[in-house]
C-alpha cells in the first residue's frame, strides 16, 4: 500500500491523505461538510491525474518513440490519484449515509 503511495507522486497523494483526515475529522465535528469534502477529494483527484496524463504526453513529445508499455505504465501510475480521490469520495458517501440513518 506504501509503495502505491509514493508510485502515485508523493505530493498529490499527500494533499489527498490530508483531506480524507479532514473528512474523518468532520465526520466527528461538522457532518455538514462530509460531501463537500468528499467532493474536493474527488476533484483533486482528477487534478493531479490530467497533471499525470500531461507529464506523460510531454516525455512522449521530447522523445518521440516511446514504447506502447513504457506509455501504458505512465497512464497506469497517474490513475492512482483518481482511484484515491475516488475512494475517499466513496468513503464521504457512506458516512453520509451511516449519519443520516441515526437522524
Amino acid at each position: 500500500m506504501v509503495q502505491l503511495f509514493f508510485t502515485g507522486g508523493v505530493g498529490g497523494m499527500t494533499i489527498l491523505t490530508i483531506i480524507l483526515l479532514a473528512l474523518l475529522l468532520a465526520a466527528w465535528k461538522a457532518p455538514a461538510w462530509i460531501k463537500e469534502i468528499g467532493k474536493i477529494a474527488l476533484v483533486t483527484g482528477t487534478i493531479f491525474t490530467l497533471i499525470g496524463f500531461i507529464q506523460v504526453a510531454g516525455i512522449m513529445h521530447v522523445t518521440k518513440d516511446v514504447p506502447l508499455s513504457v506509455y501504458a505504465a505512465g497512464i497506469k501510475v497517474a490513475s492512482f490519484a483518481i482511484v484515491y480521490g475516488l475512494g475517499i469520495y466513496l468513503v464521504s458517501l457512506i458516512i453520509r449515509i451511516i449519519q443520516k440513518s441515526r437522524i
